[in-house]
């Protein structure tokens, strides 16, 4: 099981092609459930994670996210059928780090289940605008979020890349 979970550790890549067919049930709800588990401070679980999977929602945040790329025909999330948002409660002083763990194991879930997924920034962008806060009113999401960051999800429509080399000073030991 150890040596599963380091493999799972070392090959996990971020994909930039995915196949336009939906991920299955299973898969996701064991992603899903996989980032409730992450490590957050003081365990106040700060974060909350969206799945949109419907083709209107998801076209309304590639528009959104393209226009603050600045690039407003493109796909920021390579054509993955399943966006994650993660955001979090900006009243918890560990909110960014918690939102960040929880992409993480959402990564890494996916993976382990023979996902694909890409982290994707711009949330904070996405969501602290009207347009954004309309998009959770109309999705029923009540309080103060931040964007943390979404993960594009699918089946890759290509290899996984292969992994570059650590960099020689990556640690230290004292």
């Amino acid at each position: 099981m150890e040596e599963l979970v380091l493999k799972c550790l070392k090959e996990r890549r971020s994909v930039r092609a995915f196949r336009t067919e939906q991920v299955g049930e299973a898969e996701l709800a064991a992603v899903l459930e996989a980032g409730t588990y992450a490590a957050t401070g003081r365990n106040k679980q700060a974060p909350i994670i969206i799945a949109v999977q419907d083709k209107g929602a998801r076209e309304k945040l590639r528009r959104m996210n393209a226009e603050i790329l600045g690039t407003p025909d493109q796909d920021p999330f390579y054509g993955a059928p399943t966006i994650l948002v993660v955001l979090s409660d900006p009243a918890v002083s560990t909110h960014v780090e918690d939102g960040a763990l929880v992409l993480g194991n959402l990564m890494n879930a996916a993976h382990a289940v023979g996902l694909a997924s890409c982290w994707i920034h711009r949330a904070r962008q996405e969501f602290e605008s009207e347009q954004g806060k309309a998009l959770l009113k109309e999705w029923g999401i009540e309080g103060e979020y931040v964007g943390i960051g979404h993960l594009a999800l699918g089946i890759a429509a290509t290899e996984l890349p292969a992994p570059t080399p650590r960099k020689k000073d990556y640690i230290y030991r004292v």
